[in-house]
């Protein structure tokens, strides 16, 4: 299935037919679970995409290669019955973002490093990004010297996949890329991009592809990040306003080589989701809005074991989660603003969800260990449930799923993620009707 998936859905979308991809973009094993869990009852692959921060050749902050990323996801999937040939991996914001602040030849060269190692691990969607600028470098950069480095990265990992032998992979490019992590205040007047600056990008890369020789690589770029007027804050989302994207999403009429790629669709509502796969924007990502689910439905199980009084002391996870960010901000410091109860708030609840860093950490998986031993492998009370966790009650109340612990984080994950299953049926069954 691979990439070939996602070149299905640039032509189901060049001939009228709305069709969409949920890209999950996390490296955290629950929601790596949960996705292929809440996919084993469909058809169609599951994406997973990797960021250059949470992967890369020197490990990244999850301490992960893309080599290990990969035995890391298909090791889950062995482990819950899941095809590891439906699954089709990913890497996000790939550039020299994670060592900006070298000259730009140094960033250069380990962003190199990174696309090779990407490429030798099998990744089959790339999504090179170069957009930001390095050491000494003007910001913003001109989109010319953008798409020329994008093409530089591109030709290591064509000249990587052809040495060992792998199916040759698929390319995202685009310069309206949001800053990976999340916005850092609150977001306000959110501009679309211009339908000629997107023209703009795609002829960029195509000139800067052909000037290197890469012909059949720029052939197979199937996807553009654009902005469509959606984004969180640390306190706020926007959500989608199809009209104001209109003219934009019109270019794909013209540019029917690729589909739009959305990124920071966390928290959108169904019809936004729906909305956005209808007008082209055939690549929904989303990452810290799982996350955020898996840290509710964890707070929740915590207030559920101090009802029923089984919790040690020890095994508090909001208080290691506090001490954990406070022993090392550098996470959410640049983020997050206000006096201190503003900043404990945003530590635990803000949409960027900058807690997310933290999970790998051995204080707090170990916390998470013990409230899951706390709670027992028994089915939890629906009457405590409807208390906690009530958006998970009418499936429990109908008998459906696991109501133990862990099976409720899975549950909440999973939540999210059939909202986007449905967008993006509810889109197809528009474009049909």
């Amino acid at each position: 299935m691979q990439a070939h998936y996602l070149q299905e859905l640039v032509k189901a979308h060049a001939q009228g037919r709305a069709a969409g991809i949920t890209s999950i973009c996390s490296a955290h094993p629950l929601v790596i679970e949960a996705a292929l869990r809440e996919a084993s009852g469909h058809m169609g692959p599951v994406l997973i995409e990797a960021t250059c921060n949470q992967v890369n050749h020197e490990g990244g902050y999850t301490g992960m290669t893309p080599a290990a990323f990969r035995r890391f996801v298909l090791g889950i999937a062995a482990r819950v019955g899941f095809d590891a040939e439906r699954l089709l991996l990913g890497g996000d914001h790939l550039g020299p973002n994670p060592w900006k602040d070298l000259p730009a030849e140094e960033a250069l060269a380990k962003a190199e490093r990174m696309l090779e190692a990407y490429a030798e691990a099998g990744f089959s969607k790339i999504h090179l990004d170069a957009s930001m600028a390095c050491a000494g470098e003007a910001e913003p950069l001109q989109g010319a010297v953008i798409a020329e480095r994008a093409a530089r990265l591109a030709a290591v990992v064509e000249r990587a996949v052809s040495r060992a032998g792998l199916p040759l992979p698929v390319y995202v490019v685009g310069t309206e890329v949001p800053v990976p992590g999340g916005a850092l205040e609150k977001v306000e007047d959110l501009a679309v991009t211009a339908p000629q600056d997107a023209r703009e990008t795609l002829a960029l890369h195509r000139s800067a592809f052909a000037a290197l020789g890469l012909h059949g690589a720029y052939e197979r770029v199937i996807g553009l990040v654009v902005q469509p007027g959606v984004e969180f804050g640390n306190e706020n989302v926007v959500v989608y306003d199809a009209p104001k994207a209109r003219q934009l999403s019109a270019v794909l009429q013209t540019e029917t080589q690729v589909v739009f790629e959305a990124h920071s669709t966390d928290y959108q509502p169904v019809t936004a989701l729906a909305e956005l796969v209808r007008d082209g924007f055939a690549i929904l990502k989303v990452g810290p809005g799982l996350t955020f689910a898996l840290r509710e439905a964890l707070y929740a199980l915590e207030q559920i074991a101090q009802t029923l009084q089984v919790l040690p002391e020890q095994g508090h996870v909001h208080s290691v989660m506090e001490t954990l960010m406070r022993q090392q901000p550098q996470h959410w410091n640049r983020y997050y603003h206000g006096d201190e109860s503003a900043l404990r708030l945003q530590r635990h609840f803000s949409y960027s969800d900058r807690i997310r860093y933290y999970w790998p950490l051995e204080p707090a998986s170990e916390a998470v260990e013990i409230l899951f031993r706390a709670l027992g492998a028994q089915p939890i009370a629906e009457t405590l449930i409807s208390q906690y966790l009530p958006h998970l009650y009418p499936q429990v109340a109908s008998g459906k799923g696991d109501t133990t612990a862990k099976g409720l984080v899975l549950a909440a994950i999973g939540y999210v993620l059939k909202q986007y299953r449905s967008a993006c049926e509810a889109a197809q069954q528009s474009a049909v009707a």
